[in-house]
């Protein structure tokens, strides 16, 4: 390391603030200065400790006991990771390797022999050396569980769930004679039924992935087996999942393959292909696949009908590339394996190395008739890639099943997912233990007292001593309801209910008829709590559906709006007119798709671009003008440009039988391109050998065909970057014709230096023009400090204060400033970027054509750098065109060096390469493209508020580099003022380049960071214990991260590492694709996407949606109303659980601590059952505590979830203790009244009021009636903020219920009470239910606790008012469209908003979970 970055390193652990993300890493943070301690810094501890000895006073013994605690945390991590491994280690050896004997299979000596013997391997199947079985077979499983593992792992699952453990405990101490005073079965028959019920869904939604596993199990695939060769037909049925009729086509086509004993046609009964299941498919089989056929296992290709032997396989499902991968048989099969005669007579090996996750590597050899020839990634295709633009493909098997590379890239072991919440739910629990077991003491010591002084001095109690396992256990039955089982019952309904609610038309497809589908309901609440996504690119962001865009030549900007929807095209013309529109609240109303209508399509409005489009500046027009002025020097360019595109590629055109012209490419650029070509009259109409055929304009507007030579084509690369042809031009001309990256095609041209000198001006306007952005933008982060009162944790400060009309004046301020800052902002980004010391009098060149520019090259360079840079920042893709002409002898002088690095045996690319560059040279530079990767619709607005929400987006994705940051930017990740980092171990050292990173991070002098890093410096972190540990530190700084040429295997590394670091944060991973499943099942939530590339992802994800954009209404509607509900359906459990048995340990003082219930055993049985169900299910099911249109507006209101605001330790505290006001309260009443008969009188004999009955079981009813009314109205009036008639029917039914329940076991036969402490024959009806001084205790009782209910929430609402409280307030006036314009809050910045629910966003969770 240099001086310069140890300096830099130092400076940035030891001089300023610590971040985690946006608050400080759990454990390494001190609370008393804030400051971080790290990896970072961890080897200067000693120096630390040092200097902290010269310290004088407590200021040096502090910073001593803060290094010593530093070292005890980190001491403490590493135990507990070496625990950790551990016990992974034992289990695997104990109960994975002996107890179940799965024992990992050993390498084979020298890799798996295959023979290449068509149909030999229907006889017998191969033998896997490793393990001296048969090869595993191909059918794969996605679902957790088999019919032998279901119950075993089931009930480990829910009796690991404390609450269930705890109440089977009890159930079991109830079965044990004499010790219950409640029944033996009140306890394990119910928890019995939950269990069950909990067992019996799980197992549905197994099945159900099982359902979707089958699908590809049994699709069918044409084997080769000749004649002789025994085989079985496989068929489907015509149904598939749930018994749905599959279609009518596929169906009689199976029924086809049916009546002719597997084989599709008489011509492959006659040539021996039969049709089988894919599950069916063996290694060493030969298969064939036909166009757009799926592979079902890993395949050497030995056969493919493409031009030279070449087939195109779509591997976008197994790594997320869009280009085709050509691929081709090794050339020993060449001639070989050509027909199926030739295919039955030969013979030979392939022996390949074992099963293993790398798919970008492949190891093998082929042995034909005593020759052997190499196998590489080339000439092998794997599952989960599509066979396309090749009418048939034939290969042999070498990996099935789950030993394919895509099937061991995924997770393996896939663990049941619980929701966060449950760890804070069971701390409950135990905290709620601890309380059930001091009473229960305090109960046993209260009778030993009660023993000592009555027991033992009345003959007819001493009779009868209690034991004290009796006592201890009974007590603990009688108040185990502590802890309720009603919880976990009831929420696995209302979970059902709230899935059923959460399909929204608002995330439903229409134009894939495809609504959300929900295949798991556990993880509900984790919707609502997400901090990071793990998104994938292609299919997910983007629609993978490539568009020409734009194009610069001859110093003019052109906007192609021939392929573009009258929407886009109306969007496009309209884009400057609208950002300059003052949002008002008229324009800012939703539209049915979930994201502002306002904002839809929203594209970079960080500059305004030169090359806006406006009238007269699209491309017909263009066409127009050459028409017109055909012979100007720039119609000279525009024409010899859109040559270079119809002729620079490598597309095949393909005629159709109604004369329609597709185009077939490895690449969806270059048919983009192409496609372009024609829309501007360059028509690609054919490519026999070497040539290709054109159909164009003519100068004179004349359309002709002309043909033209392909002399050489040098193909692309990615370390080329470009990829030039050799033609010759209809007038006997030899034509190079190169394309390529930007900054390469520009040190080729012939005036080279002319263009870098221009390139860099461009750069360094662009560079100061992003920076004054980035001033901007920080200015108005630092703005946003003095507007937030309370800098602490755990003080609210959010878009209002308290105040008297509860608005705030510094917000208002704010809000001011943040305008006039925008408006700052706003007037800098419509400034044009003048390159030049004169005026330009074009304009901007978009769209005006000036000839003088046309002929002046300088002036073209600086136009076109300047629109490509442009291009660049709105995120599209760019590609420089550069022609030459050749004579005839530098041809050929270089054709022979071509042709012999062609043949060369040694480094032959390496040759390749350097002749090329002796050709690409001295350029004359044609002009520019730009392609649009189409991102689906909503993608860039949905991004920035899941951003204002404090969720940080990662992009992972199997693309290149240039393109995976392309889609960043136009999908709003990286901004235009970003700072991007390359993490690039080819380049630099990745350990040097993260210090430097982190330095820039700490000091604040990036604005908004972005990470990139590609999968082989991935590789290199994970293989370093210190640099994985150092990458993880500095990615959770980091605002955005993007991971390119990623495998499988490392997407869901990355999301397990974010879990690891941050175990408080939840993960969600989003993708639609193969290679997206792994990270799918690491992350706490799992979301699919049913793309294009097919329901891979989708079938295993938790849950599946059509659209990207949908993510924004799941996450800051759905997934805040489900936390909030989980969070008060919990918390109002517990309550009136508490409030409920504290009287009944209360009363304990008055029955000489017996155990006597003060309820009647029924009553005791249906007050879960029947009075305070319906109030907490109809809470966790109807609750809404905002509008989705403010909670779309304000994503800020999205981090009541991420902070734990919904259910945390103090709240639980404050719930608790209005419990123990609310049983205080009840039971002083019950006991005046019965004690002293307040309300009662005597008659004029002097006896009682007989209607004043002080038995047991009208005081326990007293009790019960204040009890359950205060429960209602709590819930279900004072809680439940969305009142509407189901939930306000609940609230009457509940109460009704009870009185109805008085009525019913008033009237059951007497012999029903006979010999209980509770006589109920016509007690109510007879006895105190016609007392009205026993109905005035119960009201004024009532009234009492509902008083002080009231009372606290009035005050928590005028003195502490939460962000959620004066939103709702906002709505019930009407007047949240006023207060969005008014503090301008969907258009500044997230970081100059005013802040909600804390002045400082901090990842940590609140204290006490």
């Amino acid at each position: 390391m240099s001086a310069r970055q140890r300096t830099s390193a130092d400076a940035a652990t030891t001089d300023v603030p610590g971040r985690y993300g946006d608050g400080a890493r759990e454990g390494y943070g001190d609370a008393a200065s804030g400051r971080h301690r790290s990896i970072w810094d961890f080897d200067k501890m000693e120096h630390d400790d040092q200097a902290s000895n010269t310290g004088k006073g407590s200021h040096g013994l502090l910073h001593q006991s803060r290094i010593q605690l530093d070292r005890g945390l980190i001491r403490a991590r590493k135990w507990q990771t070496r625990v950790g491994e551990s016990g992974g280690h034992y289990y695997q050896k104990w109960i994975v390797e002996g107890l179940l004997r799965q024992k990992p299979l050993p390498p084979s000596q020298d890799g798996r022999h295959i023979p290449l013997d068509a149909g030999a391997v229907r006889r017998e199947p191969l033998l896997d050396e490793r393990s001296g079985k048969h090869y595993k077979s191909n059918t794969i499983r996605s679902n957790r569980y088999s019919l032998v593992s279901f119950l075993p792992k089931q009930l480990i699952f829910q009796f690991g769930r404390l609450a269930n453990f705890y109440f089977l405990v009890i159930g079991i101490l109830q079965q044990v004679p004499g010790w219950s005073p409640t029944g033996k079965f009140t306890t394990i028959a119910p928890l019995a039924a939950f269990v069950a019920l909990t067992m019996a869904k799980e197992g549905w939604d197994d099945y159900r992935r099982y359902l979707l596993d089958r699908e590809d199990n049994q699709a069918l695939i044409a084997v080769l087996a000749p004649s002789g060769i025994p085989g079985e037909p496989s068929t489907t049925k015509g149904r598939n999942l749930f018994g749905r009729k599959t279609d009518k086509k596929k169906r009689t086509e199976e029924e086809s393959d049916i009546a002719t004993g597997g084989y599709k046609s008489e011509t492959d009964r006659e040539a021996g292909w039969m049709r089988i299941k894919w599950q069916d498919v063996r290694v060493g089989d030969i298969i064939r696949l036909e166009r757009n056929d799926r592979v079902p296992a890993d395949i050497v290709l030995l056969h493919a009908t493409g031009p030279n032997n070449v087939a195109y396989i779509d591997t976008m499902a197994l790594d997320g590339e869009t280009n085709l991968k050509s691929k081709q048989p090794s050339t020993l099969l060449a001639n070989r394996c050509d027909t199926i005669a030739k295919l039955e007579k030969c013979a030979g090996e392939l022996v390949c190395e074992d099963p293993n996750a790398n798919l970008y590597y492949f190891e093998g050899r082929i042995t034909v008739e005593g020759e052997t020839a190499p196998l590489t990634i080339n000439e092998v295709v794997f599952r989960g890639s599509t066979i396309r633009n090749t009418s048939e493909t034939i290969g042999v098997v070498v990996n099935t099943g789950e030993e394919c590379k895509i099937r061991m890239n995924g997770n393996q072991y896939v663990h049941t997912k619980s929701p966060r919440i449950n760890r804070f739910t069971n701390r409950i629990v135990v905290a709620l233990v601890v309380i059930l077991l001091a009473i229960t003491a305090g109960i046993s010591g209260g009778y030993v007292l009660w023993q000592r002084e009555y027991e033992r001095n009345n003959p007819y109690l001493s009779l009868a001593p209690v034991g004290a396992a009796p006592l201890i256990v009974g007590t603990i039955i009688l108040i185990n309801g502590l802890i309720p089982l009603s919880l976990y019952i009831v929420i696995e309904f209302v979970k059902v209910f709230q899935a059923y609610f959460m399909n929204d038309i608002e995330m439903y497809d229409a134009a894939t008829d495809t609504p959300i589908s929900i295949n798991t309901n556990t993880i509900l609440e984790d919707l609502g709590q997400v901090s990071y996504i793990f998104s994938d690119k292609t299919g997910t962001l983007t629609e993978n559906n490539m568009q020409f865009r734009k194009l610069t030549v001859g110093g003019t900007s052109w906007l192609h709006t021939m392929n573009m929807s009258q929407a886009d095209l109306e969007r496009a013309l309209h884009q400057n007119q609208d950002e300059s529109v003052p949002k008002t609240p008229d324009t800012m109303g939703k539209s049915s798709d979930g994201f502002d209508s306002s904002a839809k399509t929203h594209l970079d409005t960080a500059t305004e671009t030169p090359s806006a489009p406006r009238s007269g500046s699209a491309t017909d027009s263009m066409l127009n003008y050459m028409q017109q002025s055909p012979h100007t020097p720039f119609s000279k360019q525009a024409r010899q440009f859109l040559l270079c595109i119809a002729l620079c590629h490598t597309c095949l055109p393909e005629t159709s039988k109604d004369g329609k012209i597709t185009f077939q490419a490895a690449s969806p650029d270059e048919v983009a391109l192409i496609q372009a070509a024609q829309d501007l009259g360059y028509l690609l109409i054919d490519r026999p050998a070497q040539s290709i055929k054109l159909q164009l304009p003519d100068p004179s507007g004349q359309v002709v065909q002309e043909s033209y030579e392909v002399l050489k084509v040098v193909e692309f690369s990615s370390s080329r970057k470009r990829m030039s042809i050799v033609v010759r031009m209809p007038d006997g001309r030899i034509c190079v014709i190169c394309k390529g990256a930007d900054n390469v095609i520009m040190n080729r041209l012939r005036l080279s230096d002319l263009a870098t000198e221009t390139a860099g001006e461009v750069d360094r306007k662009a560079r100061q023009r992003h920076s004054m952005e980035a001033e901007s933008y920080m200015r108005r982060k630092s703005m946003a400090s003095p507007a937030s009162p309370r800098a602490s944790y755990g003080q609210r400060s959010g878009y209002f204060r308290r105040h008297s009309v509860r608005e705030s004046k510094d917000l208002r301020r704010l809000s001011r400033a943040s305008r006039q800052v925008d408006d700052e902002a706003r007037s800098l980004r419509s400034e044009p970027t003048d390159l030049s010391d004169e005026p330009d009098e074009s304009g901007d060149g978009d769209g005006v054509i000036d000839e003088s520019i046309a002929a002046d090259e300088t002036k073209v360079f600086q136009k076109c750098f300047q629109h490509i840079d442009q291009y660049a920042t709105e995120g599209l893709r760019v590609l420089l065109y550069g022609y030459r002409y050749l004579s005839d002898r530098e041809y050929e002088d270089w054709t022979a060096a071509f042709n012999d690095a062609t043949t060369s045996l040694v480094d032959r690319q390496k040759r390749i390469e350097e002749a090329a560059e002796s050709i690409e040279k001295d350029f004359e530079l044609a002009g520019g493209s730009a392609i649009e990767d189409k991102l689906q619709v909503g993608v860039p607005e949905t991004i920035d508020k899941l951003r204002r929400a404090n969720i940080k987006i990662w992009m992972l994705t199997g693309d290149k580099r240039e393109t995976a940051i392309n889609i960043a930017r136009s999908a709003n990740l990286a901004r235009s003022f970003s700072e991007i980092y390359m993490l690039d171990a080819t380049a630099d050292d990745p350990q040097a380049t993260m210090i430097s990173i982190f330095a820039d991070i700490e000091r604040g002098l990036v604005s908004h960071t972005v990470l990139v890093i590609d999968g082989h410096t991935l590789s290199l972190v994970e293989d370093s214990e210190h640099l994985s540990a150092m990458f993880f530190d500095l990615a959770v700084r980091i605002d955005s991260v993007i991971c390119c040429r990623a495998a499988p295997s490392q997407k869901a590394n990355l999301v397990k590492g974010i879990r690891d670091t941050n175990s408080s944060r939840i993960t969600l991973a989003i993708g639609d694709g193969a290679n997206d499943i792994a990270m799918i099942q690491a992350a706490h939530v799992g979301i699919g996407i049913s793309g294009r590339e097919g329901l891979q992802a989708a079938r295993v994800a938790d849950y599946a949606i059509a659209q990207f954009r949908f993510l924004q209404r799941l996450l800051l509607v759905h997934g805040h109303w489900l936390y909030l509900r989980t969070s008060k359906y919990i918390l109002c459990t517990f309550w009136k659980e508490w409030v409920f048995y504290i009287i009944q340990a209360q009363y304990q003082r008055f029955n000489g601590y017996s155990g006597t219930s003060l309820y009647q055993s029924w009553s005791l049985t249906a007050y879960n059952a029947a009075f305070t169900s319906l109030p907490i299910f109809f809470l966790g099911l109807c609750e809404q505590d905002l509008s989705p249109e403010t909670l779309l507006a304000v994503p800020e209101l999205y981090t009541f979830g991420q902070r734990d605001e919904g259910i945390n330790l103090k709240k639980c505290i404050a719930w608790l203790f209005t419990g123990t006001v609310d049983t205080i309260t009840v039971f002083v009443i019950l006991w005046a009244e019965f004690t002293y008969n307040f309300t009662g009188f005597s008659d004029r004999s002097g006896f009682l009021d007989p209607g004043h009955d002080n038995a047991l079981y009208p005081m326990g009813s007293l009790a019960l009636t204040i009890v359950i009314i205060l429960i209602n109205v709590k819930i279900l009036i004072f809680e439940l903020h969305n009142k509407t008639w189901i939930p306000l029917t609940a609230f009457t039914l509940s109460i009704s219920l009870w009185f109805f329940f008085l009525l019913i076991i008033d009237d059951l036969p007497i012999k029903y009470s006979e010999g209980e402490n509770y006589r109920t024959f016509h007690a109510f009806t007879k006895g105190f239910g016609n007392s009205l001084s026993w109905w005035a205790v119960a009201i004024v009782g009532i009234l009492i606790v509902l008083g002080a209910n009231l009372a606290s929430t009035a005050l928590q609402r005028v003195f502490f008012p939460t962000d959620r409280n004066l939103w709702q307030e906002l709505e019930k006036r009407g007047e949240v469209d006023k207060y969005l314009t008014e503090y301008n809050v969907e258009e500044a910045p997230a970081e100059a908003r005013p802040s909600v629910s804390g002045s400082q966003r901090n990842d940590q969770p609140r204290e006490g979970t």
